[in-house]
């Protein structure tokens, strides 16, 4: 894969590491968590509920599109040149799929155990993460139904190296009106969203709808694209100098936008640009080494297991409700005791899934590199 330059002094080194970011995973993850557990509805008060529906119900859309700009970012700022597809395709696949087909057993099992209807197609679809580009709610939102922001990030890493190829042509002095660019796009695609069929409803709103605005794999890409920009603007040394906390007072309007508007636009049209403008605002603090928590210890090992978190707390949320009844509420003290076991058992789970599944996995790939490397350089004549 080529890469832009970086040689001009005073531009960032792409291999400069950047932990608030991971730091800033778990946030995201949590944020998704909450959404979810908004629609657990576990509090007796029925103003409890609508009080934790009303702030959560955007944290979900927020979290999501935040994983997606850092995914283009990330790849972006990490790129190696000259690494061969097949490497870079394997990588990213072994950091997905092997917790994926771990969290898609456990839901196997959990589904068999609550008589939930299971379908065969469906199963299979979700296996393999094609079953986000299929426009029904059953099959997207199948299995362990996070899994389907994987299929998009699926679609990422095997476009990233054509996508990362071109935005590494724009001139430098473009890179702010390309990003306005896709930023715009994205902003029409609620509009384009409500040509679609109005029936079927979910919850309000047409399932065509969210399909396509929300859950489409190419429609999300622009998340990713963006991410991709806002890298390349970084790496050339164009970032405008936003400082981390009035980037996420805009991300905190968009939250706030996106409840105002219609609700295709807060899948994530409303929050795309402030997310975009935060990313390289933690990224560019991290490079000055001004003080972060999320720099700390705890906040870095949260941020490792991050995307096993993300995979494993709606299991815990669905089915530990369904272990009391679907349908069952709790006093506020009780309920937030609850939550607390909920969020704790969720964190272990992801630590026991990162450390059995993610981490092994990736040494494993990571050794196989190297013993072809070292064969490799056996194979050339010393001299």
């Amino acid at each position: 894969m080529s890469a832009p330059s970086r040689t001009r002094p005073g531009v960032p080194d792409g291999g400069s590491r950047l932990p608030s970011l991971t730091g800033l995973r778990f946030v995201a993850a949590v944020l998704v968590f909450c959404y979810h557990l908004s629609r657990e509805a576990p509090f007796a008060s029925p103003g409890a509920d609508k009080w934790l529906t009303d702030v959560f119900s955007k944290a979900g859309s927020i979290g999501v599109s935040f994983f997606f700009v850092l995914s283009g970012f990330i790849l972006t700022w990490t790129a190696k040149p000259g690494e061969p597809l097949r490497r870079f395709w394997t990588r990213r696949i072994a950091k997905i799929y092997p917790n994926h087909v771990a969290t898609w057993l456990l839901a196997l099992v959990l589904i068999l155990w609550a008589g939930r209807p299971l379908h065969a197609g469906t199963a299979v679809a979700n296996l393999f993460l094609v079953h986000s580009w299929v426009p029904w709610m059953d099959v997207a939102w199948s299995m362990n139904d996070v899994s389907w922001t994987l299929a998009c990030e699926l679609l990422f890493y095997l476009c990233f190296p054509l996508l990362h190829r071109w935005v590494g042509r724009i001139r430098e002095n473009l890179l702010w009106a390309a990003a306005g660019a896709v930023a715009a796009v994205a902003f029409c695609v609620p509009a384009i969203a409500g040509t679609l069929p109005s029936t079927p409803d979910f919850g309000g709103i047409s399932a065509w709808q969210v399909w396509f605005a929300y859950m489409l794999p190419p429609v999300r890409a622009l998340d990713f694209v963006l991410g991709i920009v806002m890298a390349r603007v970084v790496l050339s040394g164009r970032w405008i100098r936003l400082p981390v906390v009035p980037a996420a007072l805009l991300v905190i309007a968009g939250w706030y936008l996106a409840t105002e508007l219609p609700r295709a636009y807060g899948f994530a049209a409303a929050t795309l640009v402030p997310l975009a403008l935060l990313i390289p605002a933690v990224a560019t603090s991290d490079l000055k080494g001004t003080p972060s928590p999320l720099r700390g210890r705890a906040a870095m090992w949260l941020g490792e297991i991050s995307f096993a978190f993300y995979l494993i707390h709606r299991l815990v949320l669905v089915y530990g409700h369904q272990a009391f009844g679907p349908r069952h509420t709790w006093p506020m003290a009780q309920a937030l005791g609850l939550v607390a076991l909920a969020l704790a058992l969720s964190v272990l789970l992801a630590w026991a899934l990162h450390q059995a599944v993610e981490q092994p996995v990736m040494r494993l790939v990571r050794d196989r590199e190297r013993a072809r490397l070292r064969l490799v350089e056996s194979a050339v004549p010393a001299g």
